[in-house]
């Protein structure tokens, strides 16, 4: 644990995350536990570095451009006069598996409120372990297909999902996305992210949102491989 510990450290040094009070702690004891659980409830395919470098850091490197984006929608969420007072959107995790990226998320942003949405029950139960044991009170688990979630969202983020192609899914999400909100999503290559919005602007829902979004570059410590993040914006009505 002694050397994930100083690589987790480094990685989160390279991202500008080491003030953040105990996040290292929490991080090493989330990581733990999906190292524990994982045998038996298979959450991801990965264990040791490649869990710390290709899931951990890998949620956690655009945090900057996440908390751009929601400064953004702040300004939406309080012109809307949403219904319990907040003046601060919130984020909603759909098909979140283990918790990736809402669980490193929310410990680094703990003034923000999270909503976990997991379709299978063995996940979601590793999930409210998880908000135990941290323990994470902002955060809330959901056991719900992503389209059924109940809305509206403020800004959907995802990592390691459905493609955007699969139009039926990602319309019924957009429907419960609050004018002004977001998709923020985790994508590999940009060359692939590009390909994959282009055949969207055919779409008479999506072409021109869509012809609008955004593609950003991501370093991830440690890691070789390319990785961007989508951002695609509803107007407000």
């Amino acid at each position: 644990m002694n050397e994930l510990r100083s690589l987790l450290e480094r990685g989160l040094f390279s991202l500008e995350l080491h003030g953040h009070g105990q996040a290292l702690e929490t991080l090493l004891r989330y990581i733990q536990e999906i190292e524990t659980w994982n045998p038996t409830y298979g959450l991801v395919n990965a264990s040791g570095q490649d869990l710390v470098i290709k899931h951990i850091l890998d949620s956690l490197a655009p945090w900057r451009m996440l908390e751009a984006l929601l400064a953004e929608c702040d300004q939406a969420v309080a012109g809307n006069a949403v219904q319990d007072g907040s003046k601060n959107s919130t984020l909603t995790d759909i098909g979140t598996g283990a918790g990736l990226p809402g669980i490193p998320l929310s410990i680094i942003m703990p003034s923000r409120r999270f909503m976990l949405v997991e379709r299978m029950g063995k996940r979601t139960t590793f999930l409210e372990s998880q908000k135990t044991i941290l323990p994470l009170h902002n955060v809330e688990i959901i056991e719900s297909q992503a389209e059924r979630a109940r809305g509206p969202h403020d800004i959907v983020i995802f990592r390691a999902f459905r493609p955007f192609s699969e139009l039926k899914l990602f319309k019924s999400i957009w429907k419960n996305l609050r004018p002004g909100g977001a998709f923020f999503a985790y994508k590999g290559k940009p060359f692939n992210a590009k390909l994959e919005l282009a055949g969207m602007v055919v779409d008479p829902v999506f072409a021109a949102p869509f012809s609008k979004a955004e593609i950003h570059d991501v370093w991830v410590p440690f890691l070789e491989e390319e990785r961007c993040v989508v951002i695609v914006r509803k107007p407000l009505l």
